[in-house]
């Protein structure tokens, strides 16, 4: 398993577009708003947008990314041929989701770094609340991704789902309006991205996460995996 999930690292380092959208951009996106001078309600750009870049991130991966190497292996027919090998189909994916994680866990820390050294955005005041709901995020939406590739036929029609997915993940997560109405918020509770921001505020505030986020993450990934395990398509 170690081997597989090094081959899996080797290969996302030679994607360089891949690792610029999930690594460089949203720090480069942080950055951006912290050079405006804009804010909202008195609160700096760069604070309410710190923890929307960072669902970002795990909509890149996730939906975006996971799909596209899933169906793309099974496309190539890799999967097939995996599954004669000791190596197996099952441990390969596994490598690709631990390789996506641990990526965006990283591109996490460096939105944190990229806030806090360059414009002095406080690290989040609850930590172990922060890293609880960065987890949950990073997994629902790997879930979410594994999901669309068990079913999706070739790499375009998985890259395709994806950006479908990704303008109303984002919204909820208010990557377009910050500052979302009563109704809109409260359906953006209950979307893995709208309740994980919602989060992941709580937790940089110094509160601890709702339980009822943490409740909406969680059924998102468990749902997502476990439907993902039952429809997927080796071939």
């Amino acid at each position: 398993m170690k081997m597989l999930t090094m081959t899996e690292a080797k290969l996302l380092v030679r994607e360089p577009l891949a690792l610029f959208w999930g690594l460089v951009f949203p720090m480069a996106l942080l950055a951006v708003m912290g050079l405006s001078s804009s804010d909202i309600g008195g609160v700096p750009l760069v604070t309410i947008y710190e923890p929307i870049v960072i669902a970002f991130v795990g909509v890149v991966f996730g939906v975006q990314g996971i799909p596209v190497q899933v169906a793309g292996y099974r496309e190539r027919r890799i999967l097939r041929r995996l599954a004669t090998t000791p190596a197996g189909p099952v441990r390969v994916v596994a490598a690709q989701l631990i390789v996506s994680l641990v990526v965006v866990l990283a591109a996490t820390a460096g939105v944190l770094a990229v806030g806090r050294l360059g414009f002095g955005v406080p690290l989040p005041r609850q930590p172990a609340g922060f890293v609880l709901v960065a987890v949950l995020s990073a997994t629902a939406m790997l879930a979410l991704g594994l999901l669309i590739g068990a079913v999706a036929p070739t790499a375009r029609s998985a890259g395709a789902a994806g950006t479908v997915l990704f303008f109303p993940l984002m919204y909820f997560a208010g990557l377009w309006a910050p500052q979302l109405s009563p109704a809109t918020r409260h359906i953006g509770q209950f979307t893995p991205l709208g309740a994980g921001a919602q989060a992941l505020r709580d937790a940089i505030a110094g509160g601890w996460p709702h339980p009822a986020a943490l409740l909406v993450l969680g059924a998102w990934t468990l749902a997502c995996a476990g439907l993902a395990v039952r429809v997927f398509r080796w071939e």
